[in-house]
């Protein structure tokens, strides 16, 4: 009888690579793990939700809950036995957004596009394996794509992460690869895999990337991704519509260009630097 193999954790503390790092320390690691496993909506986590989503064990979730609610990232409430974020970890992300003149810039032209579209238009940029917004507008107010500032969604099934992948050269894109292939169940790779590839031949055609209902099957998306100048960071915009409002054909000739000559005047603006 074939033993089934374990499941990865939704929120792994390290990867391996980064468990073989002597100079990565694991204790800080396992503690930002915790506090990524909020999502959106949830108010409030046990040690028993936190432990099966980190894969960690009961006592060491304990002992990081306990010093992470001394330093104030954690609230504890007593009457649910439960942690909330605390207000330490609002500070972190509004010193970082407040840092972002990308966004002020991009955000006028970002509403002007959602508004013709009657889209939702986002920017995102790549953590681990995720893609974090850093803006979000919408333009139709039937349609109001449901993520905002700080969310985080998957790499693989999105527009923006698939485009933030295909901006790289060939060698960066391969190690991107890999270590995505680590982060995913060996029987979903094959999928994973095709549709990375799909997205590459897009890239190299079109300039762009789509997803066209492989993360939420009522939404049809187009994203063109923006690298720095020195190739070293990169962000993605995307525009969102209701799957019956457009197909693939009229996402490539009609949203992709304008979501390149939005990305053009804000890169142009940044003079390549963000």
């Amino acid at each position: 009888m074939t033993k089934k193999k374990p499941e990865l954790p939704e929120v792994p503390p390290e990867t391996e690579a980064q468990r073989n790092d002597p100079d990565f320390v694991t204790a800080v690691a396992r503690g930002f793990a915790i506090l990524r496993c909020f999502k959106r909506g949830e108010r409030a986590l046990g040690n028993k939700d936190l432990a099966t989503r980190t894969g960690m064990p009961r006592s060491t979730i304990a002992r990081l809950t306990h010093t992470l609610t001394e330093l104030g990232y954690l609230d504890f409430q007593p009457s649910i036995e439960k942690y909330s974020l605390g207000l330490a970890v609002v500070q972190f992300s509004v010193n970082y957004l407040a840092g972002l003149d990308v966004r002020e810039i991009a955000r006028p032209l970002m509403q002007q596009l959602a508004t013709d579209m009657r889209a939702t238009v986002t920017l995102a940029a790549p953590q681990a394996e995720h893609m974090v917004f850093l803006e979000v507008v919408h333009g139709n107010p039937t349609f109001a794509l449901r993520v905002g500032v700080g969310e985080r969604v998957p790499r693989g099934t999105t527009a923006v992460g698939r485009a933030c992948l295909a901006a790289f050269d060939a060698a960066e894109r391969e190690r991107l690869m890999a270590a995505a292939q680590k982060a995913v169940r060996k029987d979903d790779w094959p999928l994973v895999k095709r549709d990375y590839e799909a997205a590459f031949r897009d890239y190299a055609r079109h300039g762009l990337c789509l997803s066209l209902g492989d993360w939420n099957k009522d939404v049809h998306a187009v994203s063109v991704p923006m690298l720095s100048g020195d190739g070293r960071r990169v962000m993605a915009f995307s525009c969102s519509v209701p799957a019956r409002q457009l197909a693939k054909d009229q996402l490539i000739s009609e949203v992709g260009p304008r979501l390149m000559q939005l990305r053009d005047r804000v890169n142009q603006a940044l003079g390549g630097q963000f």
